[in-house]
């Protein structure tokens, strides 16, 4: 029977994860899971249950998020910054039966009508029945859509496995790589590839819960061989690599610095590449497919490129009828559609939406736009939808940002759209139309208090009236 994480019955004294001052070891790391598995047991909850997951930035999430995969719990990873529209909503779509937390405090009443448990500290024999590859799920991560409240994508055990030793197989990684990453471990990039991909494939990891320059900097010093980050943080880092001959060492020292969760503008991978004579690798995924192509480590894929299907993993280009297109031209546009042992196995509670992405014969279909060339690299152009944006890392459905925008009394139109912007990739830009007088400073703090902090827009301008067609619908296009 494959485990899910094999190396975490060997019982060594190699360290496997460093949070802070903080480290693990492979035999501490199952002594902590076990425990926990434990705990949660004797409090009746049972394997294939959910399980909520409050990331906090502590050694403790780490280990909560380890144990409920490895105990054969579903996942419910929970962002702490979540406003209480978000809040609520998952509360309700979800129903996990606790949430783990590493400090508990203050947060009891804000999930309603589900216990908050402490993560425990202690270790226990690691006598667990430890969780197989299997087709049940294993996560539930919720993604905003272009409309509507966020759905829960269901993963299972075997959709998570594949992809990431298909991405184990591109890549070359290794047993003796160490992961450094600062993401955060609610969705694909910092919890599945960043946690689960260590342990899966037997390498150290050391997370930052917070990003900065001289954190990174020292995390890669001493041994990190393959750095995850955001196009944001990349942004960042280049610009103190100009003056910091320290960061461009340490930078160098990684066997692979890869980049995702947007695209990494050019001019940032030329000047990456100008400082550390070294191109940043790009990969594309979705969180219902997790990652379909990386570009592979020497290849000659220029700048904007994301690579080819990762092993076992098929794509085309279909058309607005999805019918396949045959070009190969890198000019002919198309949707992109993928079909694997990746793909979710669906939306929690959400057969509509799933039907509508995912065909009979198991295609998925992305909403991104794409072409591709001869030798099967994929260059992404867009969305079919104008209202996803991406912005310092993170996606953010317009249609959130809208709903939360009506909440206040003097809105009574709103439209929400992303602009280009050189640090965050996509700036977050409200239009509304107002009754009487309103600030825009007053609205970006009430959706800041609604949503997430880095759902609020940067940039709200009030206009007379939205720009609509003749049957009623916002024509964004139009927009100043």
């Amino acid at each position: 029977m494959a485990l899910l994480f094999p190396r975490l019955t060997s019982g060594e004294d190699a360290e496997v994860l460093r949070v802070g001052p903080a480290g693990l070891t492979w035999r501490q790391l199952a002594g902590r899971v076990a425990a926990l598995v434990h705990e949660l047991r004797a409090r009746g909850v049972a394997p294939g249950q959910r399980v909520g997951v409050w990331t906090q930035g502590s050694m403790d999430t780490v280990v909560a998020l380890a144990a409920t995969a490895a105990g054969g719990f579903v996942t419910v990873p929970i962002d702490p910054k979540l406003g209480p529209l978000e809040l609520g909503h998952l509360a309700k779509d979800a129903q996990p039966v606790v949430t783990l937390a590493a400090e508990p405090g203050g947060l009891d009443g804000r999930i309603p009508g589900v216990p908050v448990v402490p993560a425990p500290t202690v270790e226990r024999a690691a006598d667990v029945a430890w969780r197989a590859v299997d087709d049940q799920p294993l996560l539930v991560l919720y993604t905003s859509g272009t409309t509507g409240l966020p759905k829960g994508a269901v993963l299972s055990a075997r959709n998570v496995a594949f992809d990431l030793d298909a991405l184990a197989e591109a890549w070359g990684w290794r047993r003796d790589d160490t992961v450094v990453h600062a993401l955060p471990l609610f969705h694909v990039h910092g919890l599945v590839l960043g946690l689960y991909g260590s342990l899966r494939n037997g390498a150290g990891l050391v997370w930052l819960p917070r990003f900065s320059v001289e954190d990174v900097a020292a995390a890669l010093s001493p041994g990190g061989s393959v750095f995850f980050a955001v196009p944001t943080m990349y942004h960042r880092l280049a610009d103190a690599a100009e003056t910091s001959p320290a960061l461009v060492r340490a930078l160098r020292a990684a066997r692979l610095l890869i980049s995702g969760s947007a695209a990494l503008p050019t001019r940032e991978h030329e000047r990456l590449h100008r400082l550390l004579g070294r191109r940043v690798i790009e990969r594309y995924g979705l969180t219902e497919t997790l990652i379909n192509t990386s570009v592979r480590p020497g290849s000659s894929d220029e700048a904007g490129r994301v690579g080819r299907p990762l092993p076992g993993i098929e794509l085309r280009l279909v058309d607005d009828q999805r019918r396949p297109i045959d070009a190969l031209d890198d000019a002919t546009l198309g949707e992109v559609a993928v079909r694997g042992p990746n793909v979710f196995t669906g939306y929690l509670n959400r057969p509509d939406a799933t039907a509508a992405v995912k065909d009979a014969e198991g295609w998925y279909y992305t909403g991104d736009l794409a072409t591709r060339r001869a030798d099967g690299s994929v260059r992404i152009v867009g969305r079919r939808a104008t209202d996803l944006i991406k912005c310092g890392g993170y996606k953010v459905g317009a249609g959130e940002v809208e709903a939360a925008l009506l909440e206040h009394p003097q809105v009574v139109e709103a439209a929400v759209v992303g602009r280009p912007d050189a640090d965050l990739g996509e700036k977050i830009v409200a239009f509304v139309v107002v009754r009487g007088e309103v600030s825009p400073t007053e609205l970006t703090d009430f959706v800041a208090k609604a949503l997430s902090p880095h759902k609020r827009p940067r940039e709200v301008q009030v206009v007379d009236a939205l720009p609509r067609n003749a049957m009623g619908k916002v024509q964004k296009s139009k927009l100043p």
